[in-house]
Parts: C-alpha cells; sequence; structure tokens
C-alpha cells in the first residue's frame, strides 16, 4: 500500500499535517469494516433477501462508519456492549466471524442462535475484547441490562477488589426512537444516581420506522433535552462527519472511562435505506432520500484517508479484500447445515454443559455439599425468618449474592424479610432501587451476565407486569443463544390475599410465569420448603421466581424449625402432606393448609408440588392412578390457571385410570377483592374444598 507523500514527509519532520487523521485510530482497519459491512448489506439485498436465503435484514448503511469507531475503542475483555438489529457494524469491529454475521441471518447451524433467533439480533462471548451481550427484537430492552453490567463493574473494583474492572466500561447503543422508551429512562436513572461506568450511545437518524424523532422526544433532540440531567455528561455531534465522528467517540469513551461517570453521546447520521428490507420509505419525499444519500459518510471517510493516510490504490485494494471477505463468508456460511429441529428442545434450561458467559458457576463458583433431609434446628420459626436466614447465610458464604428492590434496605422490605440485612452486608450488596420493575429485573439480567447472582425483589406479584420484557427476554436467553450465554438470578415476589385482597396487591397468577420459557417456578407452603427452595435457587444455574405467599409469611401452621445451612430441595419433586388411597388433591402455596384441614376424615393423599416450574408429573400421575380421583385447588384465576395444565396431563395420561372427572376448585375469573367477606367468599374456603371432595368420592 502507497502512502501519501505529503503525509509521509510530514510524518518525518515530526509536524502532523493539519487536519490528519487522528493516529489514535486504526484507519485502514476502519475503513476495512466500513467497506466489509457495505459489502455484507448489499450482498443481502441484492442476492440473499430475493433467494429467500435471509428472512429478515436490516441495513445498517448511514451508521456504519461511527460504529466501527466505537467498536475498535473497545479493547478491555471485561467491557461490553448490548446493542439492537442494526448494530452489525460494531460486531464486526469486535470480531465477530462472517461466517456467523451471514450463517446467523440464514438460520444455519451454529452462529449465534443456532437458527433459533433472527440473524441481526447478536451475541458474542468475546474472550479478547468486548463482549457482546444478547440483543433482543425488542426496542429499548437493551438499556437496563447494560447498566445492570456497569454496577457489576462496580461492584468486582470496589467490593471483590478485582483489579481487571479497574477502567471497564458498559456500553449501550440505541436508535432515536429507543429514547421513548421505559428501558432508556430506567437505566438512565440508574447509571447516573449510580455514578456508573456507562455509554449511552444514540445513533440519531430522524426515524423510528416511520414516526419522525420528533415525537420520541420535544424537538427530536435527546442531548439537548438532556443538557441539564446532574451526572450526565454529554456529547454530540455529525456521526458522517469522520474527524467529528472519531473526536467525540474518543471523548465520550475515555471520559466514561477516567471518570467512571455515564455520559450520552449523539451522533446524527441517515439511514440510508428503509428499516429493514420490506420497507419502501414511502413515508421519506424525494428530496429527503436525496439528502441523506448526500451525507453518506462512506464517501467522507474515503475523502478523509485519501490522500492523507493512504492512496486511490491503496483505498482500492481495502475494498477489494472487504468484498473478497464477504465472499468467501458466504461460502463458508452457505456451507455449514440447517439447523436440527431435534435439538430445538434443548437448552431450555441449563443441562450440565456450562455456558460460555454469564453466571457465577462460570467465574469459579462451586455450590456447597447440601443435603436434602433436615436437621431441625431450635423452635418453630415463621417464613420471614427463614428466607431471611437462608438469604443471610448463602451471601455469608458467597460474596456474588446480592440484593436490591424497593425499600429492601434500612426498611428490610415491606414485609420485613430483608431487616437488617444492608447493616451486616453494606450498601453495595444490599441496597434500595429507583420505583422501576423493568429496572430492577433489566439491572439484574446484566448483573447475572457478568458473574454475579443477583435476587431482586419485587414487592408485590402485580407490580411485575412492566418488567414482563425482561422477564422474557432473561427466560430465554439460554435457548436463544444456543448455551452460549444465561443470566442465573433468583426474583423474590410477594403475592397472594393477606388479611384482606385488592387487585394490585393480592395476585398470584403464576402461570404466567410457568408460561415463559426458562424459568423456574417456587412456591413454598411452609418455612422448611422455603429454606431448601431458596438454598437451591441461590446456589444453581436458571433463572427462578421465588413466591412469597402474604398468608404464609407469618401463619403459624407455616412456621418450621430452622432445617439447617446445609438443607436443600431439589425442584421439580413434590411433598406428600397426607396420605390416603380415596382421592388425590393436588395444590401449592397458600392452598395447602387448607386442603389438608379440608381433607379431615378423608383417606386423602394431598400434594403440595412446591414447584411448578419443573412440576412433579410422576408424583401426581402414580397417586392418581391408585386413586381414581383428582381434584386441583388453587387460588389463581380458573381459566387458563395452571390447574388446567395438570388437569389436562391427568386427562391424557391417566383418562383409563379415572373412577370420576377431574375437578378443580379455584378462584373465580375476577381480580381479588378488597373486603374481606368478598375475599373469602372469592377464594377457595375450607368448606368448598370439602364440599368438592364429598362430591368425588361420592361419584
Amino acid at each position: 500500500m502507497s502512502t501519501n507523500a505529503a503525509a509521509t514527509s510530514a510524518q518525518r519532520s515530526g509536524a502532523a499535517p493539519r487536519n490528519a487523521p487522528d493516529p489514535a485510530f486504526d484507519w485502514e482497519r476502519i475503513a476495512y469494516l466500513v467497506n466489509l459491512s457495505r459489502a455484507l448489506d448489499h450482498m443481502e439485498e441484492t442476492r440473499l433477501v430475493p433467494e429467500k436465503k435471509v428472512m429478515y435484514q436490516f441495513s445498517a448503511r448511514g451508521h456504519d462508519m461511527a460504529q466501527v469507531m466505537l467498536g475498535c475503542r473497545l479493547g478491555n475483555p471485561r467491557d461490553a456492549t448490548c446493542g439492537y438489529y442494526r448494530s452489525r457494524p460494531l460486531l464486526l469491529a469486535l470480531g465477530v466471524d462472517v461466517a456467523d454475521a451471514l450463517g446467523s441471518a440464514m438460520g444455519r447451524a451454529g452462529g449465534y442462535s443456532d437458527g433459533r433467533d433472527i440473524g441481526v439480533v447478536f451475541n458474542f462471548p468475546n474472550p479478547h475484547g468486548a463482549s457482546a451481550l444478547p440483543m433482543c427484537g425488542g426496542v429499548g430492552s437493551q438499556y437496563t441490562p447494560t447498566a445492570g453490567w456497569a454496577q457489576a463493574i462496580e461492584y468486582y473494583r470496589d467490593v471483590l477488589k478485582d483489579p481487571a474492572y479497574e477502567s471497564a466500561i458498559a456500553v449501550v447503543l440505541g436508535g432515536d426512537a429507543s429514547v421513548a422508551t421505559n428501558g432508556f429512562w430506567a437505566a438512565l436513572t440508574i447509571a447516573t444516581t449510580q455514578r456508573l461506568p456507562m455509554l449511552f450511545y444514540i445513533e440519531d437518524n430522524g426515524f423510528g420506522i416511520s414516526v419522525p424523532s420528533t415525537f420520541q422526544t420535544p424537538g427530536g433532540d435527546i442531548a439537548a433535552n438532556l443538557s441539564g440531567w446532574q451526572g450526565l455528561e454529554i456529547f454530540s455531534g455529525d456521526g458522517t462527519d469522520p474527524a467529528e465522528a472519531a473526536r467525540l467517540v474518543a471523548d465520550a469513551e475515555a471520559h466514561v472511562r477516567r471518570q467512571r461517570a455515564p455520559a450520552l453521546l449523539r451522533l446524527t447520521m441517515p439511514r440510508l435505506e428503509g428499516h429493514s428490507f420490506q420497507d419502501t420509505q414511502t413515508y421519506k419525499s424525494a428530496q429527503t432520500i436525496e439528502a441523506e444519500w448526500q451525507r453518506d459518510p462512506l464517501p467522507r471517510l474515503k475523502d478523509y484517508l485519501v490522500p492523507a493516510v493512504f492512496d486511490q490504490a491503496g483505498w482500492d485494494g481495502i475494498v477489494s479484500r472487504a468484498q473478497a471477505a464477504a465472499e468467501e463468508g458466504l461460502e463458508r456460511a452457505e456451507s455449514r447445515p440447517a439447523s436440527e429441529p431435534a435439538d430445538v428442545m434443548r437448552n431450555v434450561f441449563f443441562e450440565g454443559e456450562m455456558q460460555t458467559e454469564g453466571g457465577m458457576h462460570n467465574h469459579g463458583y462451586v455450590a456447597p455439599p447440601s443435603t436434602s433431609e433436615p436437621k431441625p434446628e431450635g423452635q418453630r420459626i415463621n417464613m420471614v425468618t427463614a428466607i431471611r436466614r437462608t438469604l443471610e447465610h448463602e451471601m455469608t458464604i458467597n460474596d456474588r449474592v446480592l440484593l436490591f428492590g424497593e425499600d429492601i434496605g434500612p426498611k428490610g422490605g415491606v414485609h420485613a424479610v430483608t431487616l437488617g440485612l444492608q447493616e451486616k452486608f453494606g450498601p453495595k450488596r444490599v441496597f434500595d432501587t429507583s420505583l422501576s420493575e423493568e429496572g430492577i429485573i433489566g439491572r439484574a439480567g446484566g448483573m447475572a451476565l457478568a458473574g454475579l447472582m443477583p435476587v431482586p425483589e419485587i414487592q408485590f406479584r402485580k407490580y411485575a407486569e412492566p418488567a414482563t420484557e425482561q422477564i422474557n427476554d432473561c427466560g430465554t436467553m439460554r435457548w436463544r443463544t444456543a448455551n452460549r450465554f444465561a443470566a442465573p438470578m433468583v426474583v423474590r415476589m410477594a403475592g397472594g390475599f393477606f388479611k384482606c385482597g385488592d387487585p394490585w396487591h393480592s395476585q398470584t397468577n403464576e402461570v404466567a410465569f410457568i408460561h415463559n420459557p426458562g424459568w423456574q417456578v417456587v412456591v413454598p407452603s411452609n418455612a422448611e420448603d422455603a429454606v431448601g427452595l431458596l438454598r437451591t435457587a441461590l446456589r444453581g444455574n436458571d433463572p427462578v421466581i421465588f413466591f412469597e405467599h402474604r398468608n404464609l409469611l407469618d401463619l403459624a401452621w407455616a412456621r418450621r424449625p430452622y432445617p439447617g445451612d446445609d438443607f436443600a430441595l431439589p425442584f421439580g419433586q413434590a411433598k406428600f402432606t397426607r396420605r390416603g388411597d380415596a382421592i388425590t388433591i393436588v395444590t401449592w402455596g397458600a392452598m395447602v393448609p387448607r386442603c389438608e384441614e379440608a381433607a379431615e376424615g378423608y383417606a386423602a393423599d394431598v400434594i403440595d408440588l412446591r414447584t411448578l416450574m419443573p412440576w412433579d408429573r410422576e408424583a401426581v400421575l402414580q397417586s392418581v392412578r391408585r386413586t381414581r380421583r383428582c381434584l386441583i385447588v388453587h387460588e389463581d384465576l380458573r381459566t387458563a390457571g395452571f390447574g388446567a395444565e395438570i388437569a389436562a396431563v391427568v386427562a391424557d395420561e391417566a383418562f383409563m385410570d379415572l373412577d370420576a372427572p377431574v375437578a378443580r376448585v379455584t378462584m373465580p375469573d375476577i381480580p381479588s377483592p378488597h373486603s374481606p367477606r368478598l375475599l373469602e367468599w372469592a377464594v377457595p374456603s375450607v368448606e368448598r374444598i370439602r364440599a368438592r371432595i364429598a362430591d368425588l368420592v361420592e361419584f
């Protein structure tokens, strides 16, 4: 490659040419990667999409140059970034294989997801530089997990004293439309109130599909609108000007590393193609499209580098090399087989083969020995005390366990479960959060990806609704990345009736979590089981919903002696609280004591499932085949409640063994009423359960 004579002369004399490209950047690599990104976009648009080899295509043209610059600055193996569907140039800069970049979009075996996810949402465990956290298809869902990674950096550096995290940062990419999402504002609040090393990189192309950016933030300029936001350094400029983009990227990245504080970088740039390949951009005028193409950063990059860094022949060589790499990558991608349907059921949960990244087991954690045999200690304790004692023990022996949520710090939680834990372990390990359930669960996801064991609290079941997207994304992570990433955590969540009810604090609706693939769901009915199930969850390698029923937290029936610090119960193993051969009663949570009382005088098997995902199908089926009758009792609503799934399995697999129809006693399909009188009518009572037992036994 020949070099411009003037530049060479200036270098020999020790003086940099005026307006010379910043030598801190590898301009040859930047030029190559931008041209490679263009070659891949062109290949998909002109060949692979028309040939139906690629179903989803999102061009990065216009966004590519600045993304590549940013990616080239992320060399710390403790850095992490999370992008969105237009972030392939950044991934190429991090080192993603071209065959993966194409093959994943083509649904071929291997790659990011083994054909399970659309190819434009990347994940990249990267031992040589920044890892790309698993992206999602939902706009704005990338922000709070990135904030969680940034907080994990702080924890490793300040609490665990790991020098490898000293200058690490977390970087999140988002388009201008994403600044209107809950995730953006939740992460912004987390990063600035906690002073986290997090860079918000906003690519402003003026449109969210067809909606102008003026509908996303007043005036269409999020940088201007956040200029008064405390604790946030703002950088803003033209992402198509090579000199300006390079300067702003370098300044923003350096600020976050040096100051260990958040920054927002907004770069304007054109989206030179539609939102996706199918988008014809009829909502844009011809003048708008022409003006966008006049701002194409690729010719501006060429003008900036030729002849300042290399001559025309050098540039042409880079273009040829990029095109050849794209073709070679396509050849390798097409040589891969299609994904095997037989494998698609794998990796919903941990199967013994460790994921590439995420979870404390990947960072040297080894669970201590445990036993499923209780060793009762002292007097009976309530469930609140049992949960608190288990958390305290696991935090004492495992410094990767962190507790957080609304009001769990000095107050000790609205149910007093975490009382005294912040005083013992400090505010870095037990801390309050802003009032954002999306922020709580998303942050937990990022922490789990970084190797911690987060234990977020959702105060009441109903309040989990704003976190639905993050719950889904976390649960599907292992499956959609083909076991490359996982985010084990334990989400403590209270709910159910108490002295009274209401539509906001008394919901159970466990079935919603069971319907989220990848989540294990635990519903203990007593203090002993709460200890054993919580300990298993805290030492496990999957995300867990740990449901704490409000009526059981201090109920006398639920009190048990503490079963010991080594007591842990396997998931998917039900408990027979009563034995008999006349009827099988299947239940869980707060309905267990009511079923036990209702079964007095009957020869009944009362089965406390204890875990709903997985649930003990074999115990239920074996019991039903013996008793020939089945009653399912749960607090959740009748229609589409989890009892319907149990009833279907019994009907499918034990129909010929039944002497009576499978029956259910549940809440009616109404919200939980507030009045104690109305509540007692709605929640399955001992009398209603006993009456249904009698009907079935006498059938």
